[in-house]
């Protein structure tokens, strides 16, 4: 098959705006004989005006050539699928080789088989990310049809859209994925595969699934994305609980929640912590048990009953689901749902206390309830109370010789 070449008349694509480093790596891999490009995400958003977060290189040099070339500042990782990491400092440049092997087969077992340029893009899952780019002359090389696709804002898979969702289910996520961050349409073909495949999902690593999960969290288009798969009914089947709450009626609630958050994280160049971005998730029902409990009943609960509530809202949400989040996030999310109580209580009567004010976690606490100010307008004098209350206890830290608190943005 030979590739359509496009080339700088044709895009307009400013090499002023690669980064040095992944250039780098294609040049010495190139002076040393071999072939090297730049390749998916990062060529796609170069395409579609978006800055990449990281950019991925495949090469005809096999693993232990790289780490020849490269030396101490390569390191191979991977068994199954043997990479290279060339670091810059905390910057990591992805190499892999050029893999072959049987597209067609219902399952994946084998990506160690070196392969040509033209068998690395067909075992890539969209045609969005299956274009190489060669910094040496500037040209975009297309062998399935992604160039069209993305002027196009076409979403379809490199072969048989089925097929392609067996071998590897979280292909699906992804489909979803990207569909939320670029707002492309997917393919008549991969929609109807969506439906068929969806099941196939509890096939895959939850470990993957919630890395898939918790980085759409971080993306900004975090709203849209948990919108789709709970449509699809993909997060049905992985997180039951949570839901069936996002198909009721104060869905709306976790929807703003998340818009919110993904403001904050399109603007800044350091996302939310992940245990914020769960909240947004979370705090809804959260909301909801505590008013059926308590607040219906016009009781008013110890601070002990408000930690069990907690703790039992993330066990029914995320421990007793397919993928489960890490502990530490766990522990996190539960002291940011509790802690929202005391800030926000009933009864609009706000009570300063030093020891929360100090705590390393009340700045996670504090961070969203500034998503819920943002939300909810009413919340905006609590948001700003407190955060006052945080930069005083930061001031009389400093004043004792402690290192002052890191100061959330003022809400605005």
């Amino acid at each position: 098959m030979q590739p359509k070449i496009y080339h700088t008349t044709d895009h307009d694509i400013d090499p002023a705006f690669l980064d040095i480093d992944a250039v780098h790596v294609v040049k010495r891999l190139r002076e040393a004989g071999f072939t090297a490009y730049l390749v998916g995400g990062s060529v796609r958003d170069l395409l579609v005006k978006k800055t990449p977060k990281d950019y991925d290189i495949s090469t005809s040099a096999h693993p232990e050539q790289i780490k020849k070339i490269f030396q101490r500042q390569c390191l191979l990782i991977g068994r199954r699928f043997r990479l290279a990491h060339i670091r810059f400092g905390h910057k990591i440049i992805e190499v892999a080789t050029f893999r072959a092997g049987d597209n067609d087969s219902d399952l994946i077992v084998q990506d160690n088989i070196w392969g040509t340029p033209e068998e690395d893009v067909l075992r890539r899952d969209f045609t969005i990310n299956g274009l190489f780019y060669d910094p040496s002359n500037h040209t975009v090389i297309d062998y399935v049809g992604g160039w069209e696709d993305i002027h196009t804002q076409t979403l379809r898979t490199i072969g048989e859209a089925t097929t392609r969702f067996k071998q590897d289910p979280v292909r699906m996520i992804r489909l979803l994925k990207f569909q939320s961050r670029f707002g492309f349409n997917i393919d008549p073909a991969a929609t109807q595969a969506l439906k068929k495949c969806h099941p196939e999902i509890l096939k895959s690593s939850s470990a993957r699934i919630l890395e898939e999960l918790l980085r759409m969290l971080e993306s900004g288009a975090s709203a849209t994305f948990f919108r789709l798969m709970t449509e699809s009914g993909l997060l049905e089947l992985l997180f039951p609980a949570l839901t069936a709450f996002l198909k009721g009626n104060d869905a709306q609630k976790v929807y703003q929640l998340l818009a919110m958050a993904d403001q904050i994280n399109l603007k800044n160049k350091k996302t939310l912590d992940r245990s914020i971005l769960a909240a947004c998730l979370l705090y809804p029902t959260f909301e909801n048990e505590l008013d059926h409990k308590f607040h219906k009943h016009n009781i008013n609960p110890h601070f002990g009953d408000i930690l069990l509530l907690s703790s039992s809202v993330i066990k029914e949400m995320l421990m007793s689901s397919f993928a489960h989040f890490p502990k530490r996030i766990n522990m996190l999310l539960g002291f940011i749902l509790s802690t929202q109580y005391r800030m926000t209580p009933k009864s609009g009567k706000r009570h300063q206390r030093p020891k929360l004010l100090q705590s390393h976690e009340f700045e996670f606490a504090l961070r969203f309830l500034k998503i819920r100010a943002m939300a909810d307008e009413l919340l905006i004098p609590d948001y700003n109370w407190w955060m006052n209350c945080y930069r005083q206890a930061g001031r009389q830290s400093e004043r004792r010789g402690h290192h002052p608190h890191p100061s959330p943005d003022h809400h605005r």
